[in-house]
């Protein structure tokens, strides 16, 4: 053992042997506990989470056969069946050590031990444990993600307010620090999220999502810290949170506007102390995770409301990133409508080549209020219903919108909307620039380009 790791608990009757382990391990692993008392192996558990426990097999009731031993693995076991158990007997031979493998029993340390052999056996509990650690991390995150649906479009764009959003993702690929990302429904904040985990040192590591404007508030606190069997009615087995499940990795919260205050609170303790506990339980689980939080609506104004906890703002927003809606990039929409055209002529095997110029200038005239998210649905739509080999303006059924019509259908005034928008936010900031952009979910260059345009 070159470097000390591991917590260890040793469990013997003889005061004797506790002292002369303790004083030999305690150069080599972090952390040693004693008991002479196996009825407080659970409490040990429990509290001090050991890495590898080292058992007595034989106590003062019985000294020879071993059963003592044995009843108190089955013990440990039933409490967690990923624990690391050493044998420590003075009368191991092939039929115990058998008995004792077959119920759980990792090897034995004979007594008298000779130093560099229980060191090597330690060792390679240690391994052990750490690497039983990792499996089941990893089965319980993907026992979560396989209920998350990836239901993400595609993010593409070439205009100016996107490529600053790229060149946000690309600054931070080395960062693990805590992001917010702020922007209207279906603008693809989900995939913001998933460029900044794949752009991130945690690329190897768990991505674990909760939508928390679909889940119930009663159900907020299971779904994040999970739930230990007989916690309530429904909690039939254990089930890890999403918390516990993207330890090591990042954890992205969906519409973190949608938190109630009570469990913002929560929330902020988990994070503040890295560490979190399951409903129905005492035992404290620790957790190490990135944090990546998204939502609509303007967590600044909230926190004024007193709707949301400043303190919980700080820590999820170190650095902000503000998607822009559709209707603000300009020829993304042509770009994005391309892209799906050929996407679900593919998978609807439809011999589609292109759109009509009347079909281009209606999309380009259309607000989006459902931003991406609206603009693929309305080309598979179209897709699907097209007789042609273009699509057309009337492929499109787009939904009615307040506005002036034109052409037959109802379009939205853009340059009216933005500049009534802008005018509101400068009113709302007291006339502060930085603090409108931040409303408005552009930049503050954008904004001023935008005030110059308009003449305001």
């Amino acid at each position: 053992m070159e470097t000390k790791k591991g917590k260890i608990l040793i469990v013997d009757d003889n005061q004797d042997v506790l002292f002369a382990l303790n004083l030999l391990l305690e150069p080599y692993v972090n952390h040693v506990k004693v008991t002479t008392q196996p009825e407080r192996i659970e409490h040990f558990m429990n509290t001090y989470q050991p890495d590898v426990i080292l058992l007595d097999m034989n106590f003062k009731r019985d000294a020879i056969s071993g059963q003592e031993g044995l009843f108190w693995l089955k013990k440990i076991k039933e409490f967690d069946p990923d624990a690391v158990v050493l044998f420590i007997t003075a009368y191991a031979d092939t039929e115990k050590a058998v008995h004792a493998i077959k119920a759980g029993a990792v090897d034995f340390i004979p007594k008298p031990w000779e130093k560099e052999k229980l060191l090597a056996t330690l060792s390679a509990a240690l391994e052990l444990r750490e690497s039983r650690r990792e499996v089941h991390q990893l089965k319980k995150q993907v026992e979560v993600l396989s209920g998350v649906e990836d239901t993400s479009f595609d993010m593409l764009g070439e205009s100016e307010v996107m490529q600053e959003v790229f060149s946000m993702i690309e600054k931070l690929q080395h960062t693990d620090a805590n992001i917010l990302i702020l922007g209207e429904n279906g603008t693809g904040k989900d995939l913001v999220a998933r460029a900044l985990y794949y752009h991130s040192p945690r690329r190897d590591k768990g991505f674990v999502t909760i939508d928390l404007g679909s889940i119930p508030e009663q159900l907020f606190e299971s779904e994040l810290f999970g739930y230990e069997k007989g916690a309530f009615t429904d909690a039939r087995r254990d089930k890890p949170g999403r918390m516990e499940a993207a330890s090591g990795g990042t954890l992205f919260l969906d519409e973190i506007g949608n938190l109630s205050l009570q469990m913002q609170a929560k929330l902020l303790t988990a994070i503040e102390k890295k560490e979190i506990c399951r409903l129905g339980s005492t035992k404290i689980i620790p957790i190490d995770v990135r944090m990546i939080c998204a939502t609509n609506v303007d967590l600044h104004a909230k926190v004024e409301e007193g709707a949301f906890r400043q303190d919980l703002l700080y820590r999820v927003n170190t650095i902000e990133i503000h998607i822009p809606p559709l209707r603000e990039r300009g020829n993304d929409i042509l770009l994005l409508a391309d892209h799906f055209l050929r996407k679900y002529a593919r998978k609807y095997k439809k011999e589609i080549t292109g759109l009509t110029r009347d079909a281009r200038t209606k999309l380009l005239k259309y607000g989006w209020p459902g931003n991406v998210r609206e603009l693929q649905h309305a080309l598979e739509r179209a897709v699907i219903l097209a007789d042609s080999s273009l699509l057309k303006a009337d492929n499109f059924m787009l939904q009615a919108v307040s506005g002036a019509k034109k052409g037959g259908y109802e379009e939205l005034n853009l340059n009216l909307l933005e500049k009534e928008a802008i005018e509101r936010a400068l009113r709302r900031a007291g006339g502060n620039v930085s603090r409108a952009a931040e409303l408005l979910g552009i930049t503050r260059f954008t904004l001023y380009r935008k005030l110059e345009k308009l003449g305001l």
